[in-house]
């Protein structure tokens, strides 16, 4: 198990170490949508493929620790319209994913937009909120921004924003809310497994890396309850959010991290 540590970089642990945490952090409801750094925080030290199949195990188990918090507080109406949207949305990423594949700069590129997207979406979170607020949400709007979701985290783990967009209108409690979008991340992470692994993106020899960062998963989501508790995440988001719009530039734009930290 512990050759694992002299396959990869010291870059590529500091960066799976950080993404791990933030994915128990933002799993536990804590900085809601902060998990989305992990897949381009790792596609910096690794290739794009890599840095998602790697992560999908811990997402899912990273789900169920969370879902453990929320066994009966969600929208069952919303899962039964957003989920087989997300469906297509998986399809979708599926062939675009493996059409690219062997195309590292278009993919790396393509999770550096998804990453500056998300960035604007929470700059213009506020005035969203407004503009929303009060509106009904419908079964065409479910499927559609289930399928984005769908597509974007098929990609690279990063399908939040298109769910809150349809959720927001809701006026859903926290704890609902919440549950909500575990439930559904749980159930559309588990049907990612299918296309990652006709793509060959799951590797038994990646099962050792898993392993070593799981504990440090369980420990992400015990600080996010934590915090959810005892903190507020606006600073904390703002960290984040600038963090990963540095590391969408770099994506974009190709910058080596690897060359530039030696």
């Amino acid at each position: 198990m512990f050759e694992a540590f002299t396959h990869y970089p010291l870059a590529f642990w500091i960066s799976a170490l950080a993404s791990v945490t933030l994915i128990g952090v933002s799993k536990a409801g804590f900085g809601a949508g902060i998990g989305v750094i992990a897949t381009p925080l790792m596609a910096l030290t690794i290739p794009t493929a890599e840095a998602a199949a790697l992560l999908l195990p811990i997402l899912i188990i990273s789900d169920f620790m969370a879902i453990r918090q929320y066994r009966a507080r969600f929208d069952r109406h919303n899962l039964k319209i957003m989920v087989p949207g997300a469906i297509v949305g998986i399809v979708l990423g599926w062939f675009f994913f493996g059409y690219f594949r062997g195309n590292e700069r278009i993919l790396k590129m393509g999770i550096g937009l998804l990453a500056l997207a998300f960035v604007a979406f929470q700059l213009g979170y506020p005035r969203l909120v407004g503009v929303l607020k009060g509106r009904k949400s419908s079964v065409g709007q479910g499927l559609f921004w289930g399928t984005l979701s769908g597509f974007a985290s098929t990609l690279a783990h990063v399908g939040s924003p298109p769910i809150m967009v349809y959720l927001l209108p809701q006026n859903l409690p926290r704890d609902i809310y919440v549950g909500t979008t575990i439930y559904f991340f749980t159930i559309t992470n588990i049907v990612k497994l299918i296309p990652y692994a006709q793509l060959n993106l799951l590797h038994v020899g990646n099962l050792s890396i898993v392993l070593l960062l799981l504990p440090v998963s369980y420990l992400g989501v015990k600080l996010g309850f934590l915090l959810n508790r005892r903190c507020s995440d606006k600073w904390f988001k703002r960290l984040i959010y600038g963090l990963l719009f540095l590391t969408g530039i770099q994506l974009l734009f190709g910058i080596d991290i690897i060359s530039l930290m030696k």
